[in-house]
């Protein structure tokens, strides 16, 4: 029994997800992926994955003050959002649309998925709901200061994912 249990586990396709931005070192981390793991990633069932951050609307609230349309409607405000979110949306999906045709390339099918959040709590979150054995992420190679100062999206990803992460350096 428990032989059979592990040829079961043995041939499950592992899940490799690779989290992406709008940076070089996010394309540069996919590239790298699928030229040095593509026997793996082959083999495996692709993610591509990206987050965007919540748009902070605070500042077209505070542009309408004084504004005689606030006090007779909000819609020109509310138009604005929604007009917003939609274009925010639209540029995730054609980065994840760019990323799988990059995958196409090396002749790896993949998923792509996009949600709304910080970054490296919804990469962590979507490793452990989407059952995630190797996270590939990029580095932007900030200094530590700078890493401090500003957080860093793979030094999160490397210490809260629950799985290995594959942190994807850019040579200059």
């Amino acid at each position: 029994m428990a032989e059979e249990e592990d040829v079961q586990v043995s041939t499950m396709k592992k899940r490799v997800m690779v989290a992406i931005d709008d940076s070089e070192y996010s394309q540069h981390a996919l590239s790298w992926a699928l030229k040095t793991l593509v026997s793996t990633m082959v083999d495996s069932e692709v993610v591509i994955y990206t987050a965007r951050a919540p748009v902070d609307m605070g500042y077209l609230y505070a542009s309408s003050w004084g504004s005689k349309s606030l006090s007779l409607s909000l819609s020109p405000t509310a138009e604005l959002i929604k007009e917003l979110k939609e274009s925010e949306k639209k540029a995730a999906l054609d980065l994840l649309n760019k990323a799988k045709a990059t995958c196409t390339h090396y002749g790896i099918t993949a998923e792509g998925i996009t949600e709304i959040g910080d970054p490296k709590v919804a990469i962590c979150n979507a490793v452990e709901k989407l059952d995630i054995q190797l996270l590939v992420v990029g580095s932007h190679g900030r200094g530590a200061l700078t890493r401090t100062l500003l957080g860093s999206v793979s030094n999160y990803c490397v210490n809260h994912a629950k799985c290995p992460v594959l942190v994807v350096n850019k040579a200059d």
